[in-house]
């Protein structure tokens, strides 16, 4: 079994920060569970242009506001707490905080640790 708290992960290596987002990264490739989960703040007056080519990504709202567009379409959702929303196609969208927003994050296949967004909004392939 394992257990962690929010709490001892933050201001650790397992913290990675970036100008719109801040994740914490609880569980991840090294843990062996197939999937990793990260507890992240988009950042309030942020825009982020993400793309999961490699990633499938699922997401939970726990608090904050926001929208999620799709850049291929235009579609736009808000995002508040209790919305849901899964990148399973590997949409690349823009994420956008009105206020903070904390998600939960899960990711298949899961993630290092150490991943922040390239020029095309991707993270590197998982190797394994």
């Amino acid at each position: 079994m394992i257990v962690r708290y929010l709490e001892e992960r933050i201001d650790t290596e397992y913290d990675v920060a970036a100008a719109t987002w801040n994740s914490r990264r609880l569980l991840l490739e090294e843990d062996g569970v197939g999937f990793s989960l990260h507890d992240t703040v988009i950042k309030a007056g942020t825009e982020t242009l993400i793309w999961y080519k490699h990633h499938v990504e699922a997401v939970y709202c726990i608090e904050g506001e926001g929208e999620i567009e799709l850049t291929e379409t235009g579609e736009k959702y808000p995002i508040r707490a209790g919305m849901m929303y899964v990148l399973n196609a590997h949409e690349r969208h823009y994420l956008r905080g009105t206020t903070d927003m904390r998600m939960v994050c899960v990711f298949n296949p899961p993630c290092t640790g150490r991943e922040v967004h390239d020029d095309e909004g991707a993270y590197a392939p998982s190797k394994a």
